[in-house]
């Protein structure tokens, strides 16, 4: 059952990443990414999930969302979104076992120039593995939809994006997507930037000042690193390693004060 493990405050954007089980290449057929695309959009529906960029490669998905409609609506559409697409695959491979890490992993980006960043950070995934040369010649991707955004059965959502990076038309904002998509791809194919989808938080210091105080005694063993106007909340590797990645989720309920954040725990 997908689980975050990763502490949850309300009204952030969050990239979301998820992993096939042991980094297996469990969507490498087109059929299985249009099916995970499918029930994404089906999470859309049904609890008005709103989704800023995507991609599916052959083994893992990128997610960028804005949570400002509760605490549910994200473990609820992760839970749909996983559970189907593994019973689906399993089902026709005749296949048994998990399909994907227990946990997805979220990072809160600020709603800024880091937002811009970290959005064709996605955008750029399969160009990163050698895969395609630009975002969009890959068909499983938000950049395609975000450039020609079809007229029924659209994933994304165009009205949050829009106003988070800044633009009030979408045109506007179209150009300025691709302009940035260009100069990302100016210098050679991008490197991999691993605080957008390993770190809790990522943004200016002010920020992730807020973020770590927003999490009280429980960031008490995460360090800020960073500079040169771009920082991160680490966690303490240390302390959590393997086990508070990929072991069972610890129950830190009793250690803090919960009023203002809390875990994204299994919705049953």
């Amino acid at each position: 059952m997908a689980r975050a493990n990763r502490h949850y405050i309300p009204g952030y954007v969050w990239h979301i990443t998820h992993r096939c089980h042991k980094k297996e290449f469990l969507l490498k057929f087109a059929r299985d990414r249009r099916r995970w695309l499918d029930w994404l959009f089906e999470a859309k529906k049904r609890f008005n999930l709103s989704i800023l960029n995507y991609m599916v490669t052959s083994n893992h998905i990128h997610l960028l969302i804005y949570d400002n409609n509760g605490r549910d609506v994200i473990p609820k559409s992760m839970q749909l979104i996983a559970a189907r697409t593994g019973q689906e695959y399993n089902i026709r491979k005749q296949r048994k076992g998990a399909f994907w890490e227990d946990r997805y992993h979220a990072t809160a980006i600020e709603k800024s120039s880091h937002l811009e960043r970290c959005l064709v950070y996605i955008d750029l995934n399969m160009v990163r593995a050698g895969v395609v040369e630009h975002p969009k010649q890959w068909p499983f991707c938000g950049y395609n939809e975000i450039q020609d955004p079809p007229r029924r059965y659209r994933i994304i959502d165009f009205d949050n994006l829009v106003r988070l990076l800044g633009f009030t038309k979408l045109y506007d904002f179209q150009l300025a997507h691709k302009k940035w998509n260009e100069a990302s791809l100016q210098g050679g194919r991008p490197e991999r930037e691993s605080h957008w989808s390993e770190s809790i938080a990522s943004g200016s210091k002010s920020f992730i000042e807020e973020v770590k105080k927003s999490l009280g005694f429980k960031a008490k063993n995460r360090s800020i690193t960073g500079g040169k106007g771009h920082y991160q909340l680490r966690e303490d590797v240390s302390n959590f390693g393997n086990t508070f990645l990929h072991g069972p989720e610890p129950d830190t309920r009793s250690d803090a004060d919960t009023t203002n954040t809390f875990l994204w725990r299994d919705i049953s």
